[in-house]
């Protein structure tokens, strides 16, 4: 098991994902036929699977495709202002959003996945599903590794968009999880995700037990404390 999984209790590991500019080796290529969308992938690796995808396996969500900064096929090129439009006319995106999602800063040749510290690639970013409270503790490490800050990068919808966020800001950064990236995901209600850069993921992993740790002790302290108001008992 991922020492992190291991340290936080999670579900799923973390997993790895890479843009590149060609396949890399020793890595197979993604033949488990058509997927709904590049989230959907995220499942396949959280499974433990490793593999790499083209810019063809990802053409069925084009909102995905946009911010992967993957271009749809002239024939289907339309389904991305038609999906765009269906969305807004359901308001569950106001047109003005459009313009401030994170978009990859160039076209990748492949995008690989897998669980985190299984794969040969080099990784870009570091996807963790997890509840509230063990999202905290990879917020707080990440701050510790130079990772982060005060004040976290968060987005809602597309869930996906958290991986040019991440690239962006360079910093650990939060998605909700948009309705079609839990539905294709299988993301539990109680979940996050927290995307860190790959660069600092040791970095990460190595300040998490000092913050669960530390997080242990304030616990006791604060339990001492809650014991003195007869309110809170």
């Amino acid at each position: 098991m991922n020492r992190v999984q291991h340290l936080l209790g999670l579900s799923s590991p973390p997993i790895a994902v890479a843009f590149l500019d060609a396949p890399p080796e020793g890595v197979r290529k993604w033949e488990m036929g058509a997927a709904p969308a590049g989230c959907a992938f995220w499942r396949q690796a959280m499974k433990g699977e490793t593999f790499y995808t083209v810019a063809g396996d990802h053409h069925n969500c084009a909102v995905g495709s946009y911010t992967h900064n993957i271009a749809l096929p002239p024939e289907r090129a339309k389904e991305l202002e038609e999906t765009v439009g269906f969305m807004v006319a359901n308001h569950y995106l106001d047109m003005k959003e459009v313009p401030g999602i994170p978009v990859w800063s160039r076209p990748p040749q492949v995008v690989a996945y897998g669980p985190e510290g299984q794969t040969s690639f080099n990784a870009d970013a570091v996807i963790v599903a997890a509840p509230p409270a063990s999202a905290m503790l990879l917020y707080e490490a990440a701050i510790r590794a130079g990772a982060g800050g005060a004040l976290a990068n968060v987005l809602g919808r597309p869930g996906c968009a958290v991986l040019p966020l991440v690239e962006k800001t360079g910093a650990l950064s939060l998605s909700f999880g948009c309705k079609g990236n839990r539905t294709f995901v299988g993301l539990p209600d109680s979940d996050i995700y927290v995307a860190l850069p790959a660069r600092h993921w040791a970095a990460i992993a190595k300040e998490l037990e000092v913050v669960i740790s530390a997080n242990h002790a304030m616990g006791q302290y604060y339990q001492s404390k809650k014991s003195q108001f007869p309110i809170l008992n």
